[in-house]
Order: C-alpha cells, then sequence, then structure tokens
C-alpha cells in the first residue's frame, strides 16, 4: 500500500442546511463540512478531504475532480432527481474501476446506488424520535474496528426492513430500534473493481455526524474501500497505450 494520502470527496446536496433553522443550528457549515471534519480528525496526514455540492456546476462531479478522487461519499435526500443522469453515469463508471463509495443514510434511494444496486433500495421507515443501537455482527471486519460491540444512536429516525437491496457481500452492522424494528445498517458490497459500504444514521435534524463513534466508523469504511491498485493500474502504459 503506497504512503500517498487517500483523496476523498465528500458529497452533499447541501439542502437542508438552507431550509431549515434546526438543521442549519446542528451544522452550520453543512452536513457535508462536518462529515469532512470527522474523517480529517480520525485518519489526519492519511487523507486530502475536499468537499462537492449539489449547487456546484456538474454538482462538482465532473470527470476531472473524479478521476482525483479515491474514495467518494455520499448524502442525499431532497435532490435525488435534481442530480444530472450524467454525472451519475460518470461516477457510477469511476466506482466500476475502483472509486470507492460510501453512501449515507438516505443516500440509499440516489439514482446512483439505485443504479449500482439494480433495486429499488426501498425500506420501511418512521420519521420519530427513536433510540437506535447498531450491533457489531462482524466485529472481525476492518469496518468494526475500535467501535462498540452496541453503537447507540440517542435520537434517530427508524429504518427497518425489508431493506430492497441485493444480499450484501459481507454485512457489517445490523441495527435494532424501540418499536422492534432490525436493519441492515452496514453493509458492503462490490461492483466491478469497486469497493461499497452503506451506513444507515445520518438523519439531518440529528448531530449524528458529531458522534465521535460514527466518524470512526466511515473513517475505517474509507480504509476499506480505498483501492490503491487502481491509481497503480491508471499510471501503467502499454506499448501500444492501452492503460491511460
Amino acid at each position: 500500500m503506497t504512503n500517498t494520502p487517500i483523496r476523498v470527496t465528500v458529497w452533499g446536496e447541501n439542502l437542508h442546511e438552507h431550509r431549515s433553522e434546526r438543521v442549519r443550528a446542528i451544522y452550520p457549515l453543512g452536513m457535508h463540512e462536518t462529515i469532512a471534519a470527522g474523517i480529517r480528525d480520525e485518519l489526519g496526514d492519511g487523507v486530502v478531504v475536499g468537499t462537492a455540492t449539489l449547487d456546484q456546476t456538474e454538482h462538482g462531479l465532473t470527470e476531472d475532480a473524479l478521476g482525483n478522487t479515491d474514495v467518494l461519499t455520499w448524502w442525499g435526500h431532497l435532490g435525488h432527481e435534481q442530480v444530472s443522469d450524467a454525472a451519475v453515469t460518470r461516477v457510477h463508471e469511476h466506482v466500476l474501476s475502483g472509486m470507492g463509495l460510501i453512501v449515507l443514510h438516505s443516500g440509499h434511494e440516489s439514482k446512483l446506488f439505485r443504479r449500482l444496486m439494480g433495486t429499488t433500495c426501498s425500506l420501511r421507515w418512521r420519521e420519530a424520535v427513536d433510540r437506535e443501537v447498531i450491533w457489531k455482527v462482524n466485529p472481525a471486519h476492518p469496518i468494526a474496528e475500535g467501535v462498540p460491540d452496541a453503537l447507540v444512536i440517542p435520537r434517530h429516525e427508524m429504518y427497518g426492513e425489508y431493506f430492497d437491496i441485493p444480499q450484501p457481500e459481507e454485512l457489517v452492522f445490523i441495527s435494532s430500534f424501540s418499536g422492534g424494528e432490525v436493519f441492515r445498517s452496514g453493509c458492503c458490497f462490490i461492483r466491478g473493481t469497486g469497493h461499497i459500504f452503506y451506513f444507515s444514521p445520518g438523519h439531518e435534524t440529528y448531530p449524528i455526524y458529531h458522534q465521535p463513534e460514527v466518524r470512526r466508523v466511515i473513517a475505517n469504511a474509507i480504509r476499506w474501500v480505498y483501492r490503491p491498485e487502481r491509481e497503480r493500474r491508471r499510471s501503467v502504459m502499454s506499448p501500444l497505450g492501452w492503460f491511460e
């Protein structure tokens, strides 16, 4: 593995923060900036972190930006349909060629995640003040390293089964809620040569991305989805120029 820092782009809609005083009070610089700050705090010199938002040119997901991204994190909710099909296609192709992807919370219904999964990615939900316990069901997995056996989110909305996704390659976390519901809240997938992790906590009206344990999971996931061989493969040139 190279000593070169992992290049992370944190993508977020940045819509709720401009429409809700409650959300803005929790995330005054935007959820994407809070997520980015957590990654920097956890991984330090091991990462270079930038952010991109829906309102930027091509949503900040230009070919050049993606070509300089090793791992992309994705949070979306209100603006799923505002993301252009062209941008989704670009990200999809980069994931298949080895760019890591972490999909957070309501990003499960994004065009991108649904295209990668090939299903509706729908689920049961209840927007209430609930208590979520995230159970570590695969303690040997790298994403679970340093995470409590039972990670408690004191206040959250409920996500429940059935979650319409393909069978994950690996299941790291399962959540339980006060109503008795359960949910596959930490799922690993591989598409092409790209590694994908879905992690469900992150409703915008709660300070979940300030929580240290959640930040640890995201940092661990960045290390897991990162494919250093992708950069090596892109740098190899054959005599006929096949690899550019």
